[in-house]
């Protein structure tokens, strides 16, 4: 047993897109993937979501399947990309991608959230609802902050498919 980070699925949107906050909805083909996932992830007692449309479907589907509880927590919202939110990452100014790499848990040049506030929420987050049977349905840049807590600072280079899953010991979020 142990805490699940899940990922939500595909959202609908263009390739490439900071999406952060944008309430977007699953890309065609959720049905299945969530069906899919409703029976094979493992045994949960609860499930606990982020309330952005692309986690909330996902959680509420695998918790109709399985008649489990299903809480909705604020703090598991992806981070805050402030005026990059909605554009092409690879459109971006290249200034203010360099100052975000130099300093990346702390610059915020696009206005929004520094990883730093990110990882922050996060886990305190994570410290309220972790437990040995809690599944729950957040984005990667929560998932890259539990990370960090086993694997250091190579977790913010990480990658986790869409539909992909992590399995934590409860304890890794309340310290040693």
């Amino acid at each position: 047993m142990g805490v699940i980070l899940l990922r939500h699925t595909k959202p609908d949107a263009p390739e490439g897109l900071c999406y952060g906050r944008l309430d977007l909805a699953p890309a065609e083909g959720f049905e299945a993937q969530a069906a899919e996932l409703a029976q094979d992830l493992p045994p949960v007692s609860r499930i606990v979501t982020s309330p952005l449309h692309r986690c909330a479907v996902l959680a509420q589907s695998i918790a109709t399947a399985r008649a489990l509880p299903l809480t909705t927590e604020p703090r598991l919202r992806e981070m805050d990309f402030g005026a990059w939110e909605g554009q092409l990452w690879s459109e971006l100014p290249r200034a203010e991608l360099d100052a975000w790499a130099a300093d990346l848990l702390h610059a915020r040049p696009h206005g929004g959230e520094s990883v730093a506030q990110l990882r922050d929420r996060a886990l305190a987050a994570m410290r309220d609802h972790a437990a040995p049977d809690v599944l729950v349905v957040t984005h990667h840049g929560i998932i890259k902050c539990a990370r960090h807590l086993t694997e250091g600072d190579s977790a913010w280079q990480s990658t986790l498919s869409f539909g992909g899953w992590l399995r934590f010991a409860p304890k890794v979020f309340h310290g040693p």
